[in-house]
C-alpha cells in the first residue's frame, strides 16, 4: 500500500493541484478534461478516482500544503497538531534558537489575520475539501449513492476526509461555540462563487451528515491500509463531533462503545507506552496512521524534525518541545508515562526521548524519516467513552473503562472507585492531556469541556496566566488573503 500510496498521489495530484493558487477556488481540476467528461468517465469506472483518494491522503503528509514553500512549518495535518498543543498550553516551546512556533507559543499569530500561519491553516484544510468535493462531484454529487461497493467506499471517504476538514477548521476558526455566529465558507461542491462565512450550525450539519454518510457508505469497505479512513474513523470523528456540540451524549457512548467492542484494536499497553511511537506495522492500538517511508522525501521539515531529540532537526538543533511543567507534576511517581520525558542534558527541559524516537536512538541521527505518523488510537476512544458516561449520569460504566485504561498504567487505579462528579469528570480529562500529549488531541478535549487552562512556570511566554477556551488568542482567524479575495468576506 505505502508504493501503491505514492504512485497514485502523483496522479491524485492533478485534481488537487488545481487548489494550489493564491485563490483556492479555481474550480477546474483540469485545462484539459470539463466536469462532465470527469463524471461520466467515473460512473464507468469508479476506481479512477482511488488515484484522488490516495491524493488526500498524501496531502497530509507533504510538506507546502499550507501554500508556503519556505516555511520549516508546513508538512501537513501533524504541524497543525502542533499547533493546538501549544495553544492547549500542553506543549510548551523549550527554545527558540530558530523560532519556528514562536508566534503560536506567543500567541501573535492567532490575533493577527496577516499572519502566513493563519493562512496555512485555511489553506491546508480547504485544500482537503476542496478535492474531496472534486471526487464527490465525480459520482454525480451530495445526494447521490453510488450502486457499487467501491464507489460507496470511495464517496465516504471523501465525505469523511471532508468532515474531518471542516472539523478541525471549525475547531481552530471558532473562539468557543456559538450556533448562530458565521465562521468558515461551506462548500459542498465545486463551485466558481467564493461563499460567504456560514453559522457554526451549518458547518457542524454538515459534518455530522458527512459522518453519518461515511459510516454508510463504508459499511462493507476493508481498506488496505490503516493510512486509509474506514467506518471506525468516521465513527470516532462523529462521537468527537457529537461531543463538542454537547447534545447528544447516548451517541457518543453508543459509538466510541461500538469501535472499542467491535474494531479489534486493543489498547496501548505498557510496554508500547515506551515504545516510541514510531510504527504503524507494530501498533495495533493505531486506529490511523501512515507508514512512511525514505520515498516519502520528509527529513528536517516535518513532525519528528520538530519533536524528536534523535531526528536531525530542530527539536535536536535548539527548537525543543517538552510537556507542561503543572501537567508533568500530576503524573503519579508510579505512573508509566512519568518515563516518557527525561531532562537528557541536566539543563531542566524535559525531552520527550521515551515517548517519540527513532529507533536509532542517536542524536540527530535520523535524516530522511521513516518514523511514522499516528493519527488516531483506540485509546481516545476509552476516555471519549468514560467521559460520556460520565456526562450522561452512568458514572459506573465511566470508573470501570477509566480503570480499564489506566491498567496498563498505574500499578493500583483503584483510587478511581472514589470519584464522582466534576472529580471524575476533571480525572479523566486529566488523563486524556497526559495520554495524548503531542498528538494534537488536548486542543479538542480544551474546547470539548469549555475548559480554562493555566501555563506552567516552564513556559517561555505568559507563564503562570490562566486562559479560556473561548480566549481570542486560542483561535486563528480568516486570513488576509481570503478577506481580499472573497468579496462575501470582510475583516472581523
Amino acid at each position: 500500500m505505502r508504493s501503491k500510496l505514492l504512485t497514485m498521489f502523483s496522479a491524485g495530484a492533478l485534481l488537487l493541484a488545481s487548489g494550489c493558487s493564491e485563490d483556492f477556488l479555481e474550480t477546474e481540476p483540469t485545462q484539459f478534461i470539463s466536469s462532465e467528461q470527469i463524471q461520466e468517465a467515473t460512473e464507468k469506472n469508479p476506481e479512477l478516482q482511488e488515484a484522488n483518494i490516495a491524493g488526500l491522503y498524501a496531502t497530509m503528509i507533504a510538506t507546502g500544503t499550507g501554500g508556503t514553500n519556505l516555511r520549516h512549518t508546513d508538512f501537513g495535518q501533524k504541524n497543525y497538531d502542533i499547533f493546538s498543543d501549544m495553544l492547549s498550553s500542553d506543549m510548551v516551546l523549550a527554545g527558540v534558537t530558530y523560532g519556528w512556533y514562536s508566534n503560536i507559543s506567543q500567541m501573535n499569530a492567532t490575533i493577527d489575520f496577516t499572519s502566513i500561519t493563519n493562512y496555512m491553516v485555511w489553506r491546508y484544510y480547504y485544500r482537503i475539501i476542496f478535492g474531496a468535493n472534486n471526487i464527490i462531484d465525480s459520482f454525480g454529487g451530495n445526494d447521490v449513492v453510488p450502486e457499487s461497493e467501491s464507489a460507496k467506499a470511495i464517496v465516504g471517504q471523501a465525505k469523511t476526509m471532508r468532515a474531518h476538514s471542516y472539523f478541525y477548521l471549525a475547531q481552530l476558526m471558532q473562539e468557543g461555540y456559538d450556533p448562530s455566529a458565521p465562521i468558515l465558507p461551506l462548500y459542498t461542491g465545486v463551485t466558481e462563487e467564493p461563499a460567504p462565512l456560514a453559522p457554526a450550525s451549518e458547518i457542524y450539519d454538515l459534518i455530522v451528515s458527512d459522518l453519518q454518510d461515511g459510516i454508510s457508505l463504508m459499511e462493507n469497505f476493508n481498506r488496505e491500509s490503516r493510512s486509509a479512513v474506514n467506518q471506525d474513523i468516521a465513527k470516532a470523528l462523529l462521537a468527537y463531533t457529537y461531543g463538542f456540540l454537547g447534545d447528544n451524549d447516548a451517541e457518543v457512548v453508543r459509538l466510541t462503545r461500538e469501535i472499542i467492542e467491535t474494531g479489534g484494536y486493543p489498547l496501548t499497553d505498557s510496554e508500547a507506552t515506551l515504545g516510541g511511537f514510531n510504527s504503524l506495522e507494530s501498533s495495533p492500538s493505531w486506529m490511523w496512521g501512515v507508514d512512511l517511508t525514505s520515498d516519502n522525501g520528509l527529513d528536517l521539515v516535518s513532525w519528528w524534525g520538530q519533536m524528536d531529540l534523535f531526528t536531525y532537526s530542530y527539536a535536536w538543533a535548539g527548537d525543543p518541545k517538552t510537556i507542561d511543567e503543572g501537567l508533568y507534576n500530576q503524573i503519579p511517581e508510579d505512573d508509566v508515562r512519568k518515563q516518557q520525558w527525561v531532562d537528557a542534558y541536566g539543563s531542566g527541559v524535559l525531552y520527550p526521548i521515551n515517548k517519540f524516537y527513532d529507533p536509532g536512538r542517536t542524536v540527530a541521527g535520523q535524516r530522511n524519516v521513516v518514523t511514522d505518523y499516528v493519527y488516531m488510537r483506540v485509546d481516545e476512544m476509552y476516555l471519549l467513552h468514560a467521559e460520556y458516561a460520565a456526562k450522561s449520569g452512568d458514572e459506573a460504566r465511566a470508573q470501570e473503562v477509566l480503570k480499564m485504561f489506566l491498567a496498563e498504567r498505574l500499578p493500583d487505579a483503584s483510587y478511581v472507585d472514589g470519584l464522582s462528579g466534576q472529580d471524575l469528570l476533571d480525572e479523566i480529562y486529566l488523563q486524556t492531556r497526559i495520554e495524548f500529549w503531542g498528538e494534537g488531541k488536548s486542543y479538542l478535549a480544551m474546547n470539548r469541556n469549555r475548559a480554562t487552562v493555566t501555563r506552567g512556570a516552564n513556559h517561555l511566554s505568559f507563564a503562570g496566566e490562566s486562559f479560556s477556551y473561548d480566549d481570542d488568542r486560542l483561535s486563528f482567524e480568516v486570513p488576509q488573503s481570503e478577506v481580499q479575495n472573497n468579496p462575501n468576506i470582510t475583516q472581523q
